[in-house]
Formats: structure tokens, sequence, C-alpha cells
């Protein structure tokens, strides 16, 4: 069994940052890949940013390409999901979840993901 905690979430204008973390308690963390989705109102959940358990692969959207990085700390059990240049766009709920079977390379489906967080809300106004 393993939780999910995602916090960092807020309002802020276009152009700005925000960091997303995502604590993670129960299994070995640093031995599964962890990934970022996000959620608009009216759309379906989609795939951000992946790392694997090494933090050395990552693979990202093509939306969030060069404005956001996703990072973790093993000794923290933490993942973390900076985002910069916000745009309106990518206002949506964002969830982490945590890909615990693995062996898929690096997962970018929802299904692929074992658990889920609970999400935080980023809001980018114009």
């Amino acid at each position: 069994q393993v939780q999910l905690v995602e916090s960092g979430g807020g309002l802020v204008q276009a152009g700005g940052s925000l960091r997303l973390s995502c604590a993670a308690s129960g299994r070995a963390f640093s031995s599964y890949a962890m990934g970022w989705f996000r959620q608009a109102p009216g759309k379906e959940r989609e795939f951000v940013a992946v790392i694997m358990w090494s933090g050395r692969n990552t693979d990202y959207a093509d939306s969030v390409k060069g404005r956001f990085t996703i990072s973790r700390d093993n000794a923290k059990n933490t993942v973390y999901l900076q985002m910069n240049s916000l745009k309106p766009e990518d206002t949506a709920v964002y969830y982490c979840a945590a890909d615990i079977q693995g062996g898929r390379g690096t997962p970018r489906r929802d299904y692929e993901y074992d658990y889920w967080g609970q999400g935080t809300q980023v809001t980018v106004s114009s």
C-alpha cells in the first residue's frame, strides 16, 4: 500500500512559478516510477511528467517541455514538479501517481499507475 499526498498548489499569475510536492509513504519509494498528471474542468486527465526510480530518466508532455521539471528526493520520499512560465491553460487539478509494478519503461498512461494522490489545484490567471 502506498499513500500519496500532494501540496504546493495555488493561484498564480501567468508567467509565474509554482513547485508541487508529493510525499509518499508505504512501500519503498526509491524502487518505483512517479508521475504527474493533470485534469482541467471538462477535460480528461492527461500526462504531465514521469521520473524513473533512479531519477536519471524523465519524460514530459510536449505542452510542458522546457517549462516544467520533475525531480525526486528518495531520502525524503518526495517527488517534485517545478512549474515555470505558467500559462492559463496549465490551470487544472494536478495529481501525482506511483507505478509500483514497473517494467513499463517510462509510463505515460494513467492505467499504468497503481496509486494516486488526492490532487492539488493549480490556477493560473491571465
